[in-house]
């Protein structure tokens, strides 16, 4: 099993959503973060005053999959996600050593 942890634009988020119900998978988690790459931030007018925003808005998927469906996934990610511009994000992939789920009690991929 594999944990995704998924970086995107914000605007993006309902693009990658269901690409990632269309490829199959049945749920994620999201997280609206701040962060920088190569991006670096950008500078903006506030009231006449000019500012450095150097964390720029981000949305964070974490997704976990069976590690079958990993390259299904990361492809469904790309083409969803794409804008060909920097700052596009980052898919990170983990293992998963276990899962449990809570109500049944039931272990890894049947918990999935």
């Amino acid at each position: 099993m594999k944990m995704l942890v998924v970086i995107i634009k914000p605007f993006k988020l309902d693009d990658v959503r269901e690409a990632i119900m269309d490829a199959g998978i049945a749920g994620m988690t999201v997280s609206e973060v701040r962060g920088f790459g190569r991006q670096k931030g950008h500078t903006e007018l506030y009231r006449g005053a000019e500012y450095q925003v150097d964390f720029l808005p981000k949305i964070k998927l974490e997704i976990a999959v069976k590690d079958e469906d990993v390259d299904l996934l990361i492809e469904a990610i790309l083409g969803a996600a794409n804008t060909g511009k920097v700052g596009d994000g980052k898919i990170f992939i983990q293992n998963l050593e276990k899962v449990v789920r809570i109500r049944t009690g039931e272990l890894n991929d049947e918990a999935l």
